[in-house]
């Protein structure tokens, strides 16, 4: 019933195009942009520019796939695999405008043409995917690929086509490609579903409002000044209100002395998609979890996760999986003896409880101070977000000589944006870069970095990137600038990290330029966490807001000495999601009815989890697996922080934290011509050997 209703609709939509005349030139899509370095016009674009675009980029695309289709020539690079890696431009033109939106700045039209289209993209995507004609000539190059005289990277790219066809259904008979059809039809609709509840379960439906200062015992100014603030935006000014945003309910958690409102908003974050309630994501998750497994069996694998690691470094789940066991044995002990610690904290104190989970932040606060004599409070202040920005900015420049000149001139869509040019050491231009920091009501949760127009190569000329960093930092109030945490500032340099992969990508096809395996996609980014906390980079950004004193020295050390705080802690957290994650996914046969708590609970049970540490990302709002494609495999970032962990110490041992050899290798191989082979062979070019696991085992104190 429902394709049936889809398909009608999608009828419909082309009709109406048809007769409108989707070319019409108010519509900011269907020309070239003509804006200053092409960025999209967001000042001219409106919602309802978006539908006739979409289905014309479709209509574009599936008339470029029918002309190599139907070509009487014999399959050649060009004409076929080439010809496929240069299709769908204005589809995706108006992809990456719609999806960044609908995440950074949505609205409920937005909402609902997500709706709309996703079914019509789904089955846009299979119509290629699954189209025989198209696949036999791909095949054809693939199978003639030695000996047609081609590039190294011309083979690349016919190898990756012919891989992906295959692993989209290509070689299935008609009725499996029917089912696999219904399956990622129902896919994209429980995505975003999954993603509209999370987005109201976290912004719309919990606020914990204050209306006594009693209540604020132990938070610090600022803390109570911008719950203020929030207080005064929603109406209920002299009071004070705590968000899910990670920027009101982590400080309330750290600060406040009321443990029963401690619980009651860690409650609310923990709970979200799991009340019961018309947001409640159970069902969906069951859903998608079966889908996948059915997904995987007719494609010929064990179960989801194969599917997917098969692509990664990791190769196997069974690799997989003894690298988080690993870790986790080596972690736990170290979580367990950091309760300990915390208890007794709060024994001499009298608390005369057992810590929970909500006590956790709040006591190992109290631990931070007492064993580190390092407080947050005294950190902030040397961190305002003009400062990381430039300092980051700074980084970048000293690694690989390039610049960053704020522009004012460029439309953006939403007024606190950043704009800036990014340009090489001989002062031609390479980017430019968007940053978007604070939450907003329509927002996403969490911070990330995407692109309006990836790098690529079009007549004979590369296309500069576009590159956004969304973030949801503290926000700056009346009286201070924005002051963010230590958390905030290894999240600024680590999308920024991505940025500058985005930024540094060269080749000239779509397919492989810039593209690398999961559980290598973070190594450009946590590498940049590195420089944050060094001693020299603190003295080059961290200076008091107020008065421009530099960190003190006495404070660096302090940052320095306390590097394994809460390792244990935060690694475990990690970990547990991650095998979550895989366990899903290593589900060969699933239904609909599957208990999702019940299988949260056997998972961590499985892994001997401590009741007062729970997974970072409980299912029910585990974005990344369910909305964010990370599904069996959000295992990468630590997989990826052995190979930052290792790359990094390259540089610190060499004597130069900016070493400009070791700079322009990794800039080359791991960032630049990242997609020219696979994940290993490029970091191998830049290391000389294979990562070792020493280096992150002795940043996390897990060795």
């Amino acid at each position: 019933m429902k394709k049936i209703r889809y398909g009608m609709y999608a009828l419909i939509l082309l009709a109406m195009a048809s007769c409108q005349g989707v070319k019409e030139p108010e519509n900011p899509f269907f020309t070239e942009y003509t804006t200053p370095f092409q960025v999209p016009p967001f000042d001219k674009i409106d919602t309802t520019h978006f539908v006739p675009a979409f289905i014309e980029g479709m209509k574009q695309q599936q008339a470029e796939v029918e002309t190599i289709v139907k070509s009487n020539e014999a399959p050649t690079f060009d004409n076929t695999v080439l010809a496929m890696d240069k299709s769908g431009k204005l589809l995706t033109r108006v992809g990456r405008v719609f999806f960044n939106l609908k995440e950074s700045t949505t609205n409920d039209q937005l909402q609902k043409i997500a709706v709309e289209i996703s079914p019509l993209m789904s089955k846009h995507g299979d119509d290629i995917s699954m189209n025989p004609g198209l696949f036999a000539k791909i095949k054809a190059v693939y199978e003639k690929r030695n000996e047609s005289g081609l590039e190294a990277q011309q083979i690349r790219v016919v190898e990756k086509y012919y891989n992906d066809f295959v692993r989209q259904g290509a070689n299935l008979s008609s009725g499996q490609q029917d089912e696999m059809r219904k399956i990622n039809e129902q896919l994209s609709m429980l995505t975003i579903n999954f993603g509209q509840n999370l987005l109201d379960e976290t912004n719309k439906n919990y606020q914990l409002v204050i209306d006594t200062k009693d209540d604020l015992a132990g938070l610090p100014e600022w803390v109570i000044t911008a719950a203020a603030e929030t207080a005064k935006a929603a109406g209920k000014d002299g009071k004070w209100v705590f968000t899910l945003s990670k920027t009101s309910w982590i400080p309330f958690l750290q600060y406040s002395e009321k443990r029963a409102l401690r619980e009651q908003i860690y409650r609310a974050w923990f709970m979200r998609g799991n009340n019961e309630n018309k947001n409640d994501n159970k069902k969906i998750i069951a859903q998608m979890v079966k889908l996948r497994a059915d997904k995987a069996r007719l494609l010929g694998y064990a179960n989801y996760a194969s599917y997917v690691l098969e692509e990664n470094m990791a190769k196997t789940t069974q690799n997989a999986d003894a690298f988080l066991k690993k870790l986790m044995s080596a972690s736990l002990p170290l979580a367990q003896q950091e309760l300990v610690e915390m208890q007794k904290i709060a024994d001499t104190e009298g608390a005369g409880f057992k810590l929970e989970s909500w006590d956790w932040w709040y006591y190992a606060e109290k631990l931070h101070i007492a064993k580190y004599n390092l407080d947050e409070n005294e950190l902030k202040p040397y961190l305002s977000l003009a400062n990381v920005r430039d300092g980051m900015f700074a980084v970048a420049g000293k690694l690989y000589g390039i610049t960053f000149n704020k522009l004012t001139n460029l439309p953006i869509y939403q007024k606190d944006v950043e704009t800036y040019e990014v340009k090489e050491a001989d002062g031609s231009h390479l980017g430019i870069l968007y940053l978007d920091y604070y939450p907003r009501d329509n927002k996403g949760g969490g911070a990330w970095c995407t692109d309006f127009q990836s790098a690529g190569w079009e007549n004979g000329k590369r296309v500069d990137p576009i590159v956004s960093v969304v973030c949801n930092f503290t926000p700056p109030t009346a009286d201070t600038p924005a002051l963010l945490n230590w958390d905030e500032t290894l999240t600024l340099f680590h999308e920024f990290g991505h940025s500058l992969h985005a930024m540094f990508t060269t080749g000239k096809y779509s397919r492989t330029a810039g593209v690398v395996p999961q559980d290598y996609v973070e190594l450009p980014s946590q590498i940049m966490e590195n420089w944050a906390g060094e001693p020299e980079v603190l003295r080059m950004f961290a200076k008091h807001y107020k008065t421009g004193e530099v960190i003190p020295e006495a404070l660096i050390t302090k940052i320095q000495n306390s590097g394994l705080f809460n390792q244990g802690f935060q690694t475990v957290e990690y970990v547990a999601a991650s095998i979550l994650d895989l366990d899903f996914h290593k589900l060969s046969t699933s239904t609909d009815n599957l208990d999702v708590v019940a299988f949260e609970k056997a998972s961590m049970d499985s892994i001997q989890l401590m009741k007062e540490i729970i997974p970072r990302y409980r299912s029910t709002y585990f974005a990344h697996i369910f909305d964010g494609g990370y599904a069996a495999g959000y295992y990468v970032y630590i997989w990826a922080a052995v190979l930052d962990a290792d790359a990094f110490d390259y540089f610190k041992k060499s004597g130069d934290l900016f070493n400009p050899t070791i700079a322009a290798s990794f800039r080359k191989n791991c960032l630049s011509e990242c997609g020219n082979d696979e994940g290993m062979v490029q970091y191998i070019k830049f290391r000389g050997q294979e990562p070792s696991q020493a280096s992150l085992l002795e940043r996390r104190g897990l060795k």
